[in-house]
Order: C-alpha cells, then sequence, then structure tokens
C-alpha cells in the first residue's frame, strides 16, 4: 500500500491525497495508487491564443497541480493588470510564454503548502514571485521555492503586488545611464504614469528637479496638482511646449542631463527639446505607438544620445540578489510613506472590467490591481 503524503499547510493538519494513474494495452489494464501533494483547484485567467485581451481571455477552472518537494504552493492575494501583461496577450511582446497561458506577470501571496524540501518557508509568509514570472492571474501558484522572495506582511497587499515591473523600472533608470547627484535635474513624459509617478518621488529623495510632461486632457489641471504633492518640480502640459525655446520655462533649473520617454511621437521630441548638451533620452515605453523622430542637427550640435531600458533583460541578468534588495529598499520607502502610486483594487469576480479599465475603454484610469 503506498504511503500518504504530509500536507503542510494552513490547519497543519495531516491529509491524505491519493493520485492514481491508469495504464492500459490492449491485453490488460492496470491501476496503480501513489501519493502525491496536490494544490488546490485554481481558478485561472486564460488565453489559449494571442489577441485582443478582451476577446481572447477567459476565467476556467483549473485541475490540482502537483507539488514537488522544493516547490511552494501559494495562494495569490493580489496581481496587476500591466501594460506588458496585455502586450503579451496581445503577441507582441518580444519574450511571452507558449499559449495556451495563464496571464499575469508579478503579484503577492501568502505560502498555503510547502514541499517536503523546503526548510526556509512556511504557510502564512507573504511572498512575491523575485524575479517575476508569468501566470499570476490565478487564485493558486506553484512554482519552485528559489523564485519566491519572503516580504513583510506589514506592507499594503497592492504595493506589495507591484512593487516591481513599475518602480523597479524607474529606479533602475535614475541609475543606470548618467550619474545624477543632488541638484541634477531630469525630464519626463507620460508623467502620470506608476513609472512617472516613482521617477518624480525617487528623485526628489535625491535632491534632483523633475520636470514633467502631461498630455493635454480633461482632468490636467488636477493631475498637475498631483504630481506637484508628490514631489514634481515643473508639470507641462504638451501644449504648453508648443514654443521654440522651451527651456526659458525652467525658471534656475538646470536643463536635464536624462530623460524618459514612455510615450514616443511628438511627446519624446519634447523631451529632446529640454535637454542639456549631450543629454540621453531613455525609451522605455511607446503609448502613442509612434516612432521616436530625431533632428538630425540634435546629433551633431547638441550631441544627444538615445538609449533603450527593458526591465526583464535586466532581470534576466543574474542579478537576484541585487533585484530583491532593491524590491526590499521599494517596499521600505512604501511603508516610510515615501513612495505612492494611484492603485484601483478590483475583485477577481469583476478582472474583464478591470481589463477594461486598463485597456482605456473607460476613460483614464488608476493602475488596475485584481484582488483574489
Amino acid at each position: 500500500m503506498a504511503a500518504a503524503a504530509i500536507v503542510r499547510g494552513p490547519s497543519q493538519q495531516v491529509s491524505r491525497i491519493w493520485r492514481f494513474a491508469k495504464f492500459s494495452n490492449r491485453q490488460s489494464v492496470g491501476i496503480r495508487a501513489y501519493s502525491a501533494l496536490m494544490s488546490p483547484p485554481s481558478k485561472a485567467v486564460v488565453y489559449e491564443h494571442h489577441g485582443a485581451p478582451d476577446s481572447v481571455t477567459r476565467v476556467i477552472e483549473r485541475l490540482p497541480e502537483e507539488i514537488k518537494e522544493n516547490d511552494l504552493c501559494v495562494k495569490m492575494l493580489a496581481s496587476p493588470i500591466n501594460p506588458s501583461d496585455i502586450n503579451r496577450i496581445e503577441g507582441v511582446y518580444p519574450i511571452r510564454p507558449q499559449v495556451p497561458a495563464v496571464g499575469g506577470y508579478e503579484g503577492v501571496g501568502e505560502v498555503y503548502i510547502v514541499g517536503s524540501a523546503v526548510r526556509d518557508f512556511a504557510p502564512g509568509d507573504r511572498v512575491i514571485l523575485s524575479p517575476p514570472s508569468s501566470g499570476t492571474w490565478q487564485t493558486f501558484v506553484v512554482k519552485e521555492q528559489s523564485v519566491w522572495h519572503k516580504i513583510s506582511k506589514d506592507t499594503p497587499i497592492e504595493y506589495a503586488a507591484t512593487i516591481i515591473v513599475n518602480p523597479l523600472s524607474a529606479l533602475r533608470m535614475l541609475e543606470d545611464f548618467v550619474s545624477l547627484n543632488s541638484g541634477d535635474s531630469i525630464v519626463q513624459n507620460g508623467a502620470t504614469s506608476t513609472v512617472g509617478q516613482c521617477i518624480v518621488q525617487l528623485a526628489q529623495l535625491r535632491g534632483i528637479h523633475s520636470i514633467n510632461i502631461i498630455r493635454d486632457r480633461p482632468g490636467s489641471d488636477e493631475a498637475k496638482e498631483t504630481l506637484k504633492k508628490l514631489g514634481a518640480a515643473e508639470v507641462f502640459t504638451e501644449s504648453q511646449l508648443n514654443l521654440k525655446n522651451v527651456k526659458s520655462l525652467l525658471d534656475g533649473i538646470p536643463e536635464p542631463a536624462v530623460g524618459f520617454n514612455c510615450v514616443g511621437g511628438d511627446s519624446a521630441s519634447l523631451v529632446l527639446k529640454f535637454l542639456r548638451h549631450g543629454g540621453t533620452m531613455v525609451t522605455y515605453g511607446g503609448m502613442s505607438k509612434k516612432p521616436v523622430s530625431v533632428s538630425t542637427s540634435s546629433f551633431i550640435f547638441k550631441d544627444l544620445s538615445l538609449r533603450g531600458f527593458w526591465l526583464q533583460k535586466w532581470l534576466g541578468s543574474d542579478k537576484a540578489t541585487e533585484c530583491r534588495r532593491m524590491i526590499d529598499y521599494l517596499l521600505s520607502l512604501v511603508l516610510e510613506g515615501k513612495l505612492k502610486y494611484e492603485m484601483e483594487m478590483t475583485s477577481f469576480d469583476d478582472f474583464h472590467i478591470a481589463l477594461d479599465k486598463a485597456l482605456g475603454k473607460l476613460g483614464s484610469q488608476p493602475k488596475q490591481v485584481i484582488r483574489f
């Protein structure tokens, strides 16, 4: 008789979980039973082919999954809908999971069951995926223990769920391209985005002035005030910058050495206008879906440089320890009230409402975070 598996879960009870495998051929059929540690059934957002997210995604019930000796089964608490998640579903992201796939890329959960060889985690621990990986839009996630990072339970779950993709991008861009000192300045478009809000606050903590460009739209005055409260030195709408000498608006702020572009098109050109001689523009997104155009004179007479940033490439360069150190730093800023950004929590039962908001179908909306 096969031995029963011991499940170390929240109830701390010993359970018998049996799995049967059936083996057959033309002459005979044999059945053998063996013990296996299994996750609970999971509700998940899946897509079987690439396309418009509101058309190809659906919520299904997934069967229990085997928990191997070094695995954790984590009960997910929250996971955001990021632009990169949408790009993966659409099939335009350069690295994406093989379909059929579960959506989502980062999130926070609680350890529910640990594998037999796991010693550094226990049921009830609060954990995030570090580095992040696909498949977080489901109620239970089973992955090897090395990809999980334990965090403080004091961290609000919406920040724990969203701390990597956007805040870490902001931190890395401020550190990786130009040596910035207190008193320097940066310029960025897409300033109301989560990355933009983080750049404003992280720059201010270092005494760096941020010049911010936002779209002309209803509520732009309120958006300006919000960014000012976060620490923005200057905030301009795109229409305010339709003049030849934008640097006359700086009012004593030094010309920026670096600019951050997540929009492209004319908005990227506005970032370039602000940069000082020898400055660098870093592109990390293209929300307008329009190319970046640069005049010949910008290269010849201003010696500007164009760079790109992709967080996933950075995360894939054997930086797990450094990544976790920076995550802990960012989470400490959250707990100190020094890092915040707009979010809206939505029940998993209303996933497609949250998805519509993330797709912009309901106007400008905060970052959507699914709560399981």
